[in-house]
């Protein structure tokens, strides 16, 4: 287990968006390729600004914005990554549904905003980060689960 993944269990604060940014790219340049990212954490708890520093540490030049209406969108850097917002999902048929394994293309991550609401569509190896935000308004990333 490297260090920073020890970090990561214990929770790491970021104090701004760009550190929340720059924490992404580290753990972008440590995650298994082809892995599922579920990103656990309220409103405004920084889940799409995590989303876009895994996107930067791969070269995606993209904007990234949260996948809200569409659902999900697919980006191609160094890995490709398949970002879903789940949280208009009822289950894992309602993922299935949208063929998102039709479109995997190694080296993927295909990180999962709201998980919590396709819990049984979710390998039991994915990634599992918790974001919240404390009293002082910093956000604390959390690593549950490898």
């Amino acid at each position: 287990m490297s260090e920073l993944e020890k970090k990561l269990i214990a929770g790491i604060c970021s104090r701004s968006a760009a550190e929340t940014e720059e924490l992404a790219a580290r753990i972008g340049a440590i995650l298994p390729v082809d892995t599922v990212l579920a990103l656990h954490g309220n409103l405004g708890a920084g889940k799409t600004t995590f989303v876009r520093g895994l996107a930067r540490a791969w070269g995606i030049q993209e904007s990234i914005t949260s996948p809200t209406f569409n659902l999900y969108t697919i980006y191609k850097g160094d890995r490709q990554l398949i970002h879903l917002d789940a949280y208009r999902l009822g289950s894992g048929a309602d993922l299935d549904a949208l063929m998102i394994e039709d479109f995997l293309q190694p080296p993927w991550c295909f990180a999962v905003e709201w998980p919590e609401r396709i819990p049984d569509a979710l390998p039991e190896d994915a990634w599992r980060l918790f974001l919240t935000i404390n009293e002082d308004l910093s956000h604390q990333i959390r690593l549950e689960s490898l």
